[in-house]
């Protein structure tokens, strides 16, 4: 058995019944043919029902579109990418010598395609139980920050993630009136979302405030429609 399928093995406690899948789960494509892009295809699948099965589990309350944000929060790449560099990921990985000299061995794109190759390769040697083991073990403690911090986040910000992650375009925010004083102004705002039919409007005291009023209703109206 090779030194990185070995250190992959103690790395995540996991050890292979077929060598040859982790092999390949840890080779980019820049060296060569047999390398880990189809793993990462299956890898990402598994991963995001992993994450969402488990997500569903913690969290019975959590509409649905709050367990889209909670989950795009953790599988995105730099989550993968801080995982995998824990896991000292990039030094096991075979990689091209153009790539080895740009530095890919702490890309974020590479590292995080390469942990989801990982996962691939551990449901195909193992099966699905086996994998879920290895990516909640994998992502221990962050699984429950990551959605503690997802739900922390202002509804501008939770609102652009997730129009990103469906890859649509951002929300357009718009001041319709002022109304009071300088000294005692109500702004209101419109939120136009590429998902939504209809506007959605908001008001406080600044414009900041009048916006996130705003995109709290379009995500409501969202978690409704999604």
């Amino acid at each position: 058995m090779s030194v990185p399928v070995s250190q992959l093995e103690k790395a995540l406690s996991y050890p292979f019944a077929d060598p040859s899948l982790a092999l390949r789960a840890l080779t980019h494509s820049s060296a060569g043919s047999d390398n880990n892009e189809r793993l990462e295809f299956l890898g990402d699948a598994v991963l995001g029902f992993v994450v969402a099965a488990e997500l569903f589990r913690r969290h019975p309350e959590a509409p649905e579109g709050e367990l889209s944000r909670m989950r795009a929060a953790l599988v995105n790449q730099q989550s993968l990418a801080d995982i995998a560099t824990r896991l000292q990921l990039g030094d096991l990985l075979t990689l091209g010598p153009g790539e080895r000299k740009a530095g890919g061995r702490s890309r974020a794109s590479i590292l995080s395609d390469a942990l989801e190759a990982v996962f691939g390769a551990i449901c195909l040697d193992g099966g699905l139980e086996a994998a879920r083991k290895v990516i909640l073990a994998a992502y221990g403690e962050a699984l429950a920050s990551g959605a503690r911090v997802e739900r922390a986040k202002d509804p501008k910000t939770r609102l652009q993630e997730l129009l990103q992650a469906k890859g649509k375009s951002l929300p357009v925010y718009e001041v319709l009136n002022i109304e009071g004083e300088d000294h005692q102004q109500t702004f209101h705002v419109s939120c136009q979302v590429p998902l939504l039919r209809h506007c959605t409007e908001g008001r406080g005291r600044n414009r900041k405030l009048a916006e996130q009023e705003a995109a709290e209703k379009a995500l409501k109206a969202l978690e409704q429609q999604l």
